[in-house]
């Protein structure tokens, strides 16, 4: 029962995450129309393909209002974060921080893909980075839980029958 609540909560998160990343500049009625394969000068040049450029931009270079700032830096981990924490509880192959994070990583890169291709938005490899920190963050409360009250009980040897 655990692991279909799980499931369905990851699910929610999916689809929040889906529309807060590809369609925050796009009304869900107008998505459709967005699938041209269209490529102009302009759309390749806003992609950052330069990893800590745009990190490195937002903390010493950037002339925009912190809130702004905040919310691509902070904004991009944050998103990840539950995405860390619930795949541990849905497998056991996911009970490693190398396979979250690998997991995070590939989810980052299918979403940052997927603006380059139908120009949602922009590819930027510090998404990446700081959407897989996010997902390692949040795979820490999990492991420290777990420290404590382990989650996966382990059954009686059976060399008492």
């Amino acid at each position: 029962m655990r692991k279909w609540s799980m499931f369905l909560i990851l699910c929610m998160y999916l689809a929040i995450l889906t529309k807060l990343i590809l369609f925050k500049y796009i009304p869900l009625s107008e998505i459709i129309h967005h699938f041209n394969f269209t490529y102009n000068e302009y759309h390749w040049r806003s992609n950052n393909f330069v990893p800590f450029k745009t990190i490195y931009f937002y903390l010493y270079l950037a002339d925009v209002n912190v809130s702004i700032r905040m919310e691509n830096l902070i904004g991009n981990v944050i998103g990840f974060v539950p995405f860390g924490f619930i795949l541990p509880f849905l497998s056991k192959n996911f009970q490693r921080l190398s396979a979250v994070a690998v997991a995070t990583f590939c989810l980052s890169l299918t979403y940052e893909m997927l603006q380059l291709i139908f120009e949602f938005g922009s590819f930027d490899v510090d998404d990446l980075i700081l959407n897989t920190v996010g997902g390692i963050l949040g795979y820490l409360p999990y492991k420290i839980t777990n420290l404590f009250y382990p989650f996966s009980k382990k059954k009686p040897a059976d060399s008492l029958k």
